[in-house]
């Protein structure tokens, strides 16, 4: 009688269970690492946002952008202010700027808006109507990420 070549059932049914095992215990770590870079990546363009808005501040005289001739302009005028140029005064022209090409994306929420509202200078929890990614400060110029929870984060 001739012996036969190749895997039994037990040993192909063996292998399986291994390589679910296996599978796991690994995928669980790549979810996590996903959500780490996600975070990171917030915690980048929010860092990238306020380094940009202080040097707005600092060449325009202490005005936070959005602010034009010394009055808020809101979200209307804070967007055109960093990404396009403005004068000394905030308003409209090319002497400074501009400071981002775009509003990066928050991408907990994908958005780009921001909302421009006063907080008396703390991260509360904010109730954000629609999507929007960001909210500033008109008052003291800090910049938060908003959640899919509507509370403010980092």
């Amino acid at each position: 009688m001739k012996a036969r070549s190749g895997f039994t059932l037990v040993e192909i049914l063996i292998v399986v269970v291994i390589l679910g095992i296996l599978a796991a215990v690994v995928i669980p770590q790549f979810t996590e690492a996903s959500g780490e870079a996600k975070l990171s990546s917030l915690a980048t363009d929010l860092q990238m946002m306020r380094a940009q808005i202080e040097l707005y501040k600092v060449q325009h005289n202490d005005n936070l952008p959005g602010v034009a001739n010394g009055t808020h302009t809101g979200a209307a005028g804070f967007v055109p202010s960093l990404i396009g140029g403005t004068d000394i005064f905030g308003a409209v022209g090319t002497d400074y700027g501009p400071y981002m090409q775009r509003i990066p994306t928050n991408q907990f929420v994908d958005s780009d808006v921001v909302t421009i509202g006063n907080t008396a200078g703390v991260a509360p929890a904010v109730d954000v109507t629609g999507n929007q990614g960001w909210f500033f400060d008109q008052d003291t110029g800090k910049i938060w990420a908003t959640s899919s929870l509507d509370h403010l984060l980092l």
